[in-house]
């Protein structure tokens, strides 16, 4: 099937223009101001969950207080979260796609099957019927036989007497 190669190919070739995009996207997050402060807020967000997550493997305090991030560095940490999250989400995307092309695919197969074993189910149910008949025709045959016997299903008596009287003169 052709259109498998395509797909993964497509697939493919997405998943790699998706890391420039991702770059592209961390360098334009930090010009513009509302989307700035907005994703300083997530990598500070992002840095207290991580720290604290840190504090608790590791087994020290966690009611300490976290210092925030400077701008910069959240920029960046929120940039870097952007893109991989990009680059994520292109590769889930892409993954469903194509969970769901093959469930598809398998569909139509057993839809295949299931119209190919109906067929097959249908012939056999065709050929019982006509052992049937063929038997009830058999049956009775065997009933005409035993009734006029095998000479008179076979009319011999009849034709060997017309012969008989042809032969003979008056």
């Amino acid at each position: 099937m052709v259109v498998l190669p395509v797909v993964k190919l497509g697939t493919l070739a997405l998943k790699t223009l998706c890391k420039p995009i991702a770059n592209r996207l961390k360098k334009e997050a930090g010009y513009h101001p509302k989307f700035r402060q907005f994703i300083i807020s997530i990598a500070q967000a992002n840095h207290r969950f991580t720290t604290t997550l840190q504090r608790r493997i590791y087994g020290h305090a966690t009611d300490v207080a976290i210092r925030p991030l400077n701008e910069e560095k959240a920029v960046q940490a929120a940039a870097d979260l952007l893109g991989e999250l990009f680059v994520f989400t292109v590769a889930g995307a892409a993954l469903i796609f194509e969970v769901q092309r093959s469930s598809r695919s398998e569909a139509r197969k057993e839809e295949i099957r299931r119209q190919e074993m109906q067929a097959i189910k249908d012939g056999n149910e065709n050929l019982a019927r006509e052992v049937e008949l063929l038997k009830q025709k058999l049956k009775e045959l065997e009933e005409l036989a035993r009734g006029r016997g095998l000479t008179g299903i076979l009319n011999l008596r009849h034709t060997h007497a017309s012969e008989d009287r042809k032969r003979r003169p008056n």
